[in-house]
C-alpha cells in the first residue's frame, strides 16, 4: 500500500489521561496526511456518554487527590498478571463487546489501531468469539509493559523504544509481534523552530530566562510546591519568567490565578494548544513524567526536569528517561530544590539533547502508518487469496518479515 492506496483505519482511545488522546490524534494526523480516511473513537461513548464519562472521571480525580490510591491500583496489577487468569479490567469489558460488535458490523476497516489497553482488551474479546477483526496495532505509551498489556490479542504492538524490547517478551510478547518505532507526536512537536521564534509568538521576552512548570494534562503533581519554591528563590533570578499549565484542574488552576494576580513574572495557563511553542520557548521544563509528555518533550529537545511521579507507569517513565540521561530527576520538592541549585546542572541539561536524540524517534507517528499501511496490505483480499493458493498465512509471513 505505502500511502498509494487509500484506506480505512479506526483509532481507538480511552480519556484515562490525556496522553493516550494525544498520541491517537498524532496517528490521525499522520495517516490522514497520507491520504487515508480515519475514525478516531472512544468506544464506552458507545454505551452513552455518562458510562465513558465514569472511567475518564475516576482515573482523573483519584491521580489529582490521592495519587497514591492508584500507586496501589497499580501495584496490585502487578501481583494480579503472575496469576493465570484473565485480569478484572478483561472482564469489565464484557459489558462494551455488543455495542463495538455491532459498530464494527456497520463500518468497513482495513486496520484498527488502539492507543490504551482498555479497547485493545474489548477487541480481544470479539477476537475470541471469532468475530472477524482487521490487523490491530496497539500502541504502547508509557516506557514500561504496563499491567495486562500482554493480554491484549494484537498482531502488532508498538513500543517506545527497542531498549524496551526484552520487559515486553518477558511479559509474553513474541519477538514478531514488537516494532520499536517510539511514542506518536503530533506534527507542531516535530517542526523545527527557534527559541526566539516561539517566544515571540507567546508575546515572551527574548532576553530573560523561561521555566515552564506542567502537570500534564490533568494538572497532576506537586505543582503549589513547585510554584511556591520559584517564589521563594524569586530574588535569585529576578528576570525569570514562570509558565504553569494546569491542564483540565479547575481547582489548581483557579487557586493558582488568585495567589499569583499580583506577580508579573508568572503567567498561569489551563488548558492550552500551544505547548509546543511553550516547550521550544522554556530554557527548562519542569514535568510529571507521562509517557507521551515527556516525549514530546525530547523531540522539542527541551531541557527536562521531572518531578513528582504518580506512583506507577509514571515512576517507569522517570526511570527510563533519568537513567538513560534524557532528564533530571526531582521527586519531591526537595528534590527539585537541588537539582536548581546544583552547579552541574546547566552542563547536564546541554548534554541531554543529544541523548534525547539518541533515543527517541520524532518520526514515530509516520512509521506507525508505514505499518498500519503494510498491515492492511498484507490482509488485503487479494493478498489472502494468493497466500491461499500457496499455501502459508500472509498474515503470518508479514509478521515474520
Amino acid at each position: 500500500m505505502s500511502g498509494k492506496t487509500s484506506m480505512d483505519a479506526l483509532i481507538l482511545t480511552c480519556g484515562t489521561g490525556g496522553g493516550h488522546n494525544t498520541a491517537a490524534l498524532a496517528v490521525k494526523e499522520a495517516l490522514e496526511s497520507r491520504g487515508h480516511r480515519v475514525d478516531l473513537l472512544n468506544p464506552y461513548e458507545l454505551l452513552g456518554s455518562r458510562a465513558a464519562s465514569r472511567i475518564n472521571n475516576a482515573y482523573i480525580r483519584t491521580v489529582q487527590r490521592a495519587p497514591w490510591v492508584f500507586g496501589c491500583a497499580y501495584l496490585a496489577g502487578e501481583a494480579y498478571r503472575r496469576l493465570p487468569v484473565r485480569s478484572p479490567v478483561y472482564q469489565a469489558n464484557r459489558a462494551a463487546e455488543k455495542v463495538m460488535e455491532q459498530y464494527l458490523n456497520s463500518h468497513s476497516y482495513q486496520v484498527i489501531l488502539a492507543t490504551h489497553v482498555f479497547p485493545g482488551m474489548l477487541l480481544t474479546r470479539l477476537k475470541r468469539r471469532g468475530v472477524p477483526l482487521p490487523p490491530l496495532i496497539l500502541i504502547a505509551t508509557d516506557y514500561a509493559c504496563i499491567p495486562f498489556f500482554e493480554e491484549v490479542d494484537c498482531d502488532y504492538c508498538v513500543i517506545p523504544s527497542p531498549k524496551l524490547t526484552n520487559e515486553f517478551l518477558r511479559f509474553g510478547f513474541r519477538p514478531e509481534q514488537l516494532r520499536p518505532l517510539g511514542i506518536p507526536v503530533r506534527k507542531s512537536f516535530r517542526t523545527p523552530e527557534s527559541k526566539p521564534e516561539a517566544r515571540r509568538r507567546l508575546q515572551l521576552s527574548e532576553d530573560s530566562p523561561c521555566i515552564l512548570l506542567a502537570g500534564g494534562s490533568i494538572g497532576a503533581g506537586k505543582i503549589k510546591g513547585a510554584v511556591r519554591l520559584f517564589e521563594l528563590s524569586a530574588h535569585r533570578r529576578p528576570a525569570c519568567r514562570l509558565v504553569v499549565v494546569c491542564g483540565n484542574n479547575r481547582r489548581l488552576y483557579q487557586c493558582l490565578r488568585r495567589r499569583c494576580k499580583k506577580d508579573p513574572s508568572v503567567r498561569i495557563l489551563s488548558q492550552t494548544n500551544q505547548m509546543a511553542d511553550y516547550m521550544r520557548a522554556a530554557d527548562l521544563l519542569i514535568s510529571k513524567p507521562g509517557g507521551l509528555s515527556s516525549t514530546e518533550a525530547a523531540v522539542s529537545g527541551a531541557p527536562l526536569v521531572h518531578f513528582s511521579p504518580i506512583p506507577g507507569c509514571e515512576s517507569k517513565n522517570y526511570r527510563f528517561f533519568t537513567q538513560n540521561g534524557m532528564s533530571l530527576g526531582a521527586k519531591s520538592t526537595l528534590g527539585l530544590l537541588h537539582v536548581l541549585c546544583d552547579k552541574k546542572t546547566p552542563a547536564r541539561l546541554e548534554a541531554m539533547k543529544k541523548r534525547q536524540a539518541e533515543n527517541v524517534n520524532p518520526e514515530a507517528a509516520l512509521d506507525i502508518c508505514r505499518l498500519a499501511e503494510e498491515a492492511a496490505e498484507a490482509n488485503s483480499p487479494k493478498k489472502l487469496d494468493k497466500c491461499r493458493k500457496k499455501g502459508y498465512s500472509m498474515r503470518e509471513n508479514s509478521t515474520n518479515r
